[in-house]
């Protein structure tokens, strides 16, 4: 379980789980949306618009890649956008997620939960 963190404030925004999913791959979902702002999807398009994040899955299709993982894709329900993953490395007790839309590339960090 991991706190995902809000790269314009620092502030706390959710609870996620990085699980193996049936098809061997690794996924992350939100368990519990901590900040108030991150309960709904309001910035979402189509038919996640308006809904709940709990359960929302935020990366997936991860296959291992040089010590880490990778080549999956990645959604940020605070944005509505969905991404490319390009690298997830564990560091300590920080993922770092690299992800890339189009040309441009962005790593967010999420802290382990004790």
């Amino acid at each position: 379980r991991w706190k995902t963190i809000d790269d314009e404030t620092g502030k706390v925004m959710t609870i996620t789980e990085v699980y193996q999913a049936k098809n061997g791959t690794y996924a992350a979902k939100v368990v519990e949306a901590v900040n108030p702002a991150a309960a709904k999807c309001d910035k979402c398009s189509g038919a996640k618009k308006g809904q709940s994040t709990i359960g929302m899955n935020v990366l997936w299709n991860l296959k291992p890649v040089d010590g880490g993982w990778g080549g999956g894709e990645g959604f940020k329900p605070s944005t509505g956008d969905s991404f490319k993953v390009k690298s997830v490395k564990m560091v300590g007790n920080t993922l770092e997620i690299t992800g890339c839309k189009f040309m441009f590339c962005k790593t967010a960090k999420w802290q382990r939960v004790n």
